[in-house]
Formats: C-alpha cells, sequence, structure tokens
C-alpha cells in the first residue's frame, strides 16, 4: 500500500507555488522529481568526500570509489544483471544507445537490416540512422495500429537472416504503451538479431529482469527514477561487451599507453573514459533503494489506479481524443481535445499551477502517423493524487471554454 502524505513528504518540490496555485507535476515521463534523501546523498558528497575515483590512494579517493562501486552493484541488483562489470554508467540512455550505434558500426555491412518501431523517441531513431548512414545497412520499422499497438505480425516478417539488431522502447513515452518485449526479443535471436531495449520510460514503472528478459542490451535514466539528471546506465551481456569497440578515449579506460599502442581497460572501465558523473552515480543508487523500499507492486497498482482515473474524468470533456488505448500502458495519457493547439492549452493549465507537457515529445513518427502537431501529455506518478487529476482536469476545462 502506498502512505501517500508520507510519500509526498519526501519530496520537497511538492511544497512549492507555482503562479501562486500549489504545484502540480504531471511530466513525470519526462523527469520524475527527487526525494529529500537523493538531494541529501548529494549534498553529502560534496560536504565530506568529494574527491576523483579510481585513480587516488588518499581517503577521500578510496571513500569516493567505493560509494560509487557500491552504487554500480545497487544497479546491478535491481537490473538483475549476472555481473556487476555488465553495468556501465552513463550519461544516461542517449549516450548508453549511442555506445551501441557506434560500437556495432564495424559489425554492419551494406544490405544488413536493422529493426526499430514506429514509436521509438528521437533518441532511438537517429542513432541508427546514422548508424546506416555508415555502413549502408537498410532501417525498417514495426508499424503500429491506430490504438498504438505494435503490429507483431508485420514485425515477424520484417525479421530475416540479414536481421542483425532490433531496436524498440519497454514503454512509449508519447502513448505509455507497454510493448511486448519477451516476443520481439525471442523471434530476434530466433533469427540470430541482438537486442536493444530502451527502458527509459518503463522502469519508473516496471522493474526489468534482463537475465529472464534475455535481452542483450538495456538502457535506462536516473532522473526517470527519482535520481539526478546526467547519469544512466547501459546493461551489456559480456559477451557483446567484450566484443564492441571504446566508445570514448581517454583515462580510466586504458591499460597500458605508449606512444606506439594502447590497451583498454576490463570491463566496465573500458566504456567509462574520464571523470564520471561521481554524485550521480552514488545518487542514483540511493534513488533505487528508494524505490525499491516503496516497492515496485505498490507503485505500479497506485499508478493504474490514477491512469483509470484521470483517464474516466478526462473523458468526461466534450472533443477530448486520447492517443494510445493500448490494453496495457503506464501511467501516461496524451490527448488533444478538438482542433484546439495543445501549446495553448499547456500553457493556460500552467497559469492554474499545473505542469504538462505539450508538443511532439521527441516522438515525432508518432505525430506524423495520428496526422497532428503534438499532444498534451499528463504523465503521473507514485506522488501524485487523484484530487490533482481534478484540479487538472477542471483546468483542462476552463481552457477548453478559453479557447473555444
Amino acid at each position: 500500500m502506498i502512505d501517500i502524505e508520507k510519500i509526498r513528504a519526501d519530496f520537497p518540490i511538492l511544497k512549492r507555488e507555482v503562479n501562486g496555485k500549489p504545484l502540480i507535476y504531471f511530466d513525470n515521463a519526462a523527469t520524475s522529481q527527487t526525494p529529500q534523501v537523493v538531494i541529501n546523498a548529494i549534498v553529502d558528497y560534496y560536504s565530506r568526500y568529494n574527491a576523483n575515483i579510481h585513480r587516488g590512494v588518499h581517503t577521500l579517493s578510496q571513500e569516493a570509489t567505493d560509494a560509487y562501486e557500491v552504487a554500480r552493484k545497487k544497479v546491478q541488483q535491481h537490473f538483475s544483471a549476472k555481473n556487476d562489470y555488465e553495468i556501465i554508467l552513463t550519461a544516461g540512455t542517449t549516450h548508453a544507445i549511442n555506445i551501441v550505434a557506434t560500437g556495432f558500426t564495424s559489425f554492419l555491412a551494406k544490405d544488413d537490416e536493422i529493426i526499430v518501431s514506429a514509436m521509438e523517441h528521437h533518441s532511438n531513431i537517429v542513432p541508427w540512422q546514422m548508424l546506416c548512414e555508415r555502413t549502408g545497412a537498410t532501417l525498417k520499422v514495426i508499424p503500429m495500429t491506430e490504438q498504438g499497438v505494435l503490429k507483431t505480425d508485420v514485425y515477424e516478417n520484417l525479421l530475416s537472416s540479414k536481421t542483425k539488431l532490433v531496436f524498440v522502447n519497454h514503454v512509449s513515452n508519447a502513448l505509455g504503451t507497454v510493448n511486448p518485449i519477451e516476443f520481439i526479443i525471442e523471434k530476434a535471436h530466433a533469427v540470430g538479431a541482438a537486442v536493444l531495449i530502451d527502458g527509459a520510460q518503463a522502469t519508473p514503472h516496471i522493474k526489468p529482469d534482463v537475465q529472464a528478459l534475455d535481452v542483450d542490451f538495456y538502457v535506462a535514466s536516473a532522473h526517470k527514477l527519482c535520481g539526478p539528471t546526467g547519469v544512466g546506465l547501459l546493461y551489456g551481456k559480456e559477451d557483446w561487451l567484450n566484443k564492441l569497440p571504446p566508445y570514448q578515449g581517454g583515462g580510466d579506460m586504458i591499460d597500458q599507453v605508449s606512444f606506439e599502442k594502447t590497451t583498454y581497460a576490463g570491463l566496465p572501465f573500458k566504456f567509462e573514459a574520464g571523470t564520471p558523473n561521481i554524485c550521480g552515480g552514488i545518487a542514483f543508487g540511493v534513488a533505487l533503494d528508494y524505490l525499491n523500499e516503496i516497492g515496485y507492486e505498490n507503485i505500479g497498482a497506485y499508478e493504474n489506479e490514477l491512469l483509470i482515473y484521470a483517464t474516466e474524468r478526462l473523458k468526461e470533456i466534450d472533443g477530448l481524443r486520447i492517443y494510445g488505448e493500448a490494453d496495457e500502458k503506464t501511467a501516461v495519457i496524451s490527448f488533444n481535445v478538438g482542433n484546439i493547439h495543445p501549446y495553448d492549452i499547456g500553457t493556460i493549465v500552467d497559469k492554474l499551477g499545473v505542469a504538462v507537457r505539450t508538443g511532439h515529445h521527441c516522438a515525432q513518427p508518432i505525430m506524423d502517423f495520428y496526422k497532428i502537431p503534438g499532444t498534451v501529455r499528463a504523465s503521473f506518478a507514485f506522488y501524485n493524487t487523484k484530487e490533482e487529476i481534478d484540479v487538472f482536469v477542471d483546468a483542462v476545462k476552463r481552457a477548453v471554454m478559453m479557447l473555444s
């Protein structure tokens, strides 16, 4: 069970006002809010043991190194990876995807094929287009239905011996659809293709087991998991990570350096050149502790309640259309009302203290599919309430009245 008052007290930002109104934060799919315990971890690092890691023999460096590597273990355990060195700490999901996309340059040839879905974030489209430009490989797309569900029968037909890589998001950031990644992974592996799953939108709501999924790569960002910005993870199977070349050259990713030849460090350091976001990595581990203490079953059940309630309330509004009506989805609602531009609705509800996202949500192909410029997106977290949803719906109704 969720103790909503206790949880809300953990988030200091929820006490502030915006435009003279209590803040109602419904842009969680972009960035979640940060509990005090994570803020404390950031302050503690800079107050007590701010130092570089892996390189110093002095006490502060050793303390920072230990805390950073403990955080890596927490990420490993959270995602059920077999080894801690299969967890690469990155600057975020986009960075993690680009490590893999760049690394596969030497593995692809002209006429090879890679597959993405029609509902990807730009971060899971553009790197693969760039990979195709470098290699001559062909990009194919799994189409979706009007309900925002991938056409798995078409996906099966796209697969062939030419397929080398498949990239699909676990959950659509624009629609909230939970994709059938177990099926996608199994079918890809049957033709010898590797799979990367973009878990940025799934991991706030779902706790993936990367070994049970048998996924080759899984990526996510801390800032959607109550952690800080500028840090994320790349999980990769050990065999794949050993085959991929380093993404960047620099300090901490080397074994031996001479002007004649450089040899590289083993995993995970081979992919972690330079000074990392040390504080961010440590705080990421604390954020995962916080979420696990609440429990993902409790989070999922409560957020589903919010989703059902908000869907019912919004459907009271004449002319409102929801985009993404899959049977299985997370707590995200994208909608438009008649011909009103989503930006105009978003601007008015902000004046009433409600933060939502408007636009194409870095998923422009989805908007092109529906022939719309964008949507209003309300995305809920376990610290939101039904009372906030009531205020939000009233704000949308007021905006519609003003703009009609």
